[in-house]
């Protein structure tokens, strides 16, 4: 069937994805009057900031921490416009406690300034001069990307939003664009500081997806200042869920409609515009198409790129139907503006993927005082990564993850996407790394076999099934001076009203990223409307 459900006068986007900065976006332009159709081929909304049960046990699947719900933060400005409660949350303090391998005390990120700065003077003797042009970078690009830039420019309207959020204090940035962490550690005398490195390496890799030589440090300075007050990392209460099912909520309050276990096919264009998608319901197998005057797509780069691929691989029945705005070839085509587009999407390094453990476990296995946080490296000469560093969440007693007396463990380590795909024995691959890394975490954590209640482990394999990400990669693009910020990829893509939301767009990603993205395109989509 041909569905087209939006009265006349009112502009109709679809968003093609219900991760958080597709929700996001749905909502403001929900609130803002549009007609908003959101799709996701998942049975839960969050993509991957969702959440699932096991034994009474909650698991957050991926992101476990939430920048920008301070005051001013764009948690708390989004929440603010659609007049929703923001979830309740407590502030991680410390954001991260890192132990390097070896070493039995942790370097601890504490979120009051002061204690952080006597914190790293202590286990980075002499590496002040860093830290201090680390902070100096992060108040200016902070103040800047409180004003509210696009990046990067398309076309006037974002050149006009980018010179307005510059200012004086913005020029002392301006030397630093083509530096990398590297070179800064290198300009203050500090290259060959190993220690220091490694634990740069280790929090980098978890904003940017690359380490210290390739991060580029205006980026860096943003992604290691904003744990500190009056900005922090928040841990919710309940589970990451609450945040997209408020989102939802308010999409549906003010008119949109969220529907899941949909999945969008093809996105079709005409003349180089985006004028509709093809629609599949999992549960009935019904296939259909839905035009729309905006399409966002929440999906990365590369997820981008196949939607536009397979803008003709559609039945001839639903071509009959649609002949008008449907081509019939049954070849793949790309259309042709997308093809540079697609030439630097398949230039890219491989982007990184995520071995996962989830652990349901008795609370004695928990040692007293553990940080929410913590991020482990067994040996200075493997990599980060492939269960030799792992990144680590605790639930609290009390934080709705788990019944009384239990508590949930959930372990994360970076790994390469084509191992798993291309591996001989993919289940004995996952039994491995699932059995190493318990026997990582049993360095910390006491877990006996008695006092693990329920476990289970996630791939690539697994993020591609449950959140259509290309290969089941995570974290969005890495932060590399050719793809961060100003030269990074755009909201707006070569196809007319189509955008781009998510982490593979400006500022990355994390909830408090993904956000950002979704308010600059709604905020694109009202000057043009």
């Amino acid at each position: 069937m041909v569905s087209d459900r939006t009265p006349v006068g009112k502009s109709r986007v679809t968003v093609i994805g219900a991760g958080i900065g597709g929700l996001t976006a749905a909502a403001l332009l929900a609130r803002r009057g549009y007609k908003v159709l959101v799709l996701d081929q998942a049975i839960v909304p969050g993509g991957c900031a969702s959440t699932f049960k096991r034994k009474g046990f909650t698991f957050d699947v991926g992101a476990t921490q939430v920048a920008g719900l301070e005051p001013g933060g764009i948690h708390h400005r989004i929440f603010s416009e659609l007049n929703i409660e923001l979830p309740a949350a407590t502030p991680c303090d410390p954001a991260c406690a890192v132990f390097l391998p070896g070493e039995s005390t942790p370097i601890s990120v504490w979120r009051e300034p002061q204690k952080w700065q006597q914190e790293r003077q202590k286990q980075f003797p002499g590496s002040e001069p860093f830290w201090q042009l680390l902070s100096t970078l992060f108040q200016a690009s902070w103040k800047f990307q409180g004003r509210d830039p696009v990046l990067p420019p398309r076309n006037f309207w974002d050149f006009w939003q980018l010179t307005k959020a510059v200012r004086p204090d913005t020029l002392i940035t301006l030397p630093f664009t083509f530096m990398t962490v590297g070179d800064a550690l290198r300009l203050c005398g500090l290259g060959d500081n190993l220690r220091l490195k490694t634990f740069l390496d280790l929090q980098l890799k978890l904003y940017s997806q690359v380490d210290t030589e390739e991060t580029a440090l205006l980026y860096a300075a943003t992604a290691l200042g904003v744990s500190q007050e009056p900005q922090g990392l928040y841990h919710l209460q309940g589970s990451m869920q609450v945040l997209s099912d408020r989102l939802v909520e308010a999409i549906e309050r003010d008119g949109g409609q969220v529907l899941l276990r949909h999945t969008v096919e093809s996105i079709i264009t005409v003349n180089g515009k985006a004028t509709g998608t093809t629609i599949r319901n999992q549960k009935t197998g019904e296939v259909w198409t839905e035009s729309a005057d905006d399409i966002v797509a929440n999906v990365t780069a590369q997820n981008l790129v196949k939607l536009l691929e397979t803008n003709s691989n559609i039945s001839p029945e639903i071509a009959e139907l649609s002949e008008k705005t449907i081509s019939k070839s049954s070849e793949h085509r790309l259309p042709n503006q997308m093809k540079g587009y697609k030439y630097r999407v398949d230039k890219l390094p491989p982007a990184s993927g995520a071995f996962v453990i989830y652990l349901g476990v008795k609370a004695s296995a928990i040692p007293p005082k553990c940080p929410p946080h913590l991020q482990f490296l067994y040996d200075y000469e493997g990599e980060i990564g492939e269960n030799n560093s792992l990144f680590v969440s605790v639930s609290h007693p009390g934080d709705g993850r788990a019944p009384t007396g239990m508590a949930t463990v959930i372990a994360s380590s970076f790994t390469d996407t084509r191992m798993w795909w291309n591996c001989a024995d993919y289940e004995a691959l996952k039994q491995k790394y699932t059995t190493g890394a318990i026997a990582r975490l049993s360095e910390y954590f006491n877990l006996t076999p008695e006092a693990i209640v329920h476990q289970e482990s996630a791939t690539p394999r697994s993020f591609a099934r449950y959140t259509a990400r290309d290969r089941g990669v995570v974290g969005g693009i890495g932060q590399r001076i050719p793809t961060f910020g100003p030269f990074g990829f755009a909201n707006r893509t070569p196809i007319q009203n189509l955008w781009l939301v998510g982490d593979s767009t400006h500022p990355g990603e994390g909830t408090a990223g993904v956000s950002y993205s979704a308010l600059t395109v709604v905020r694109q989509m009202n000057a043009e409307f």
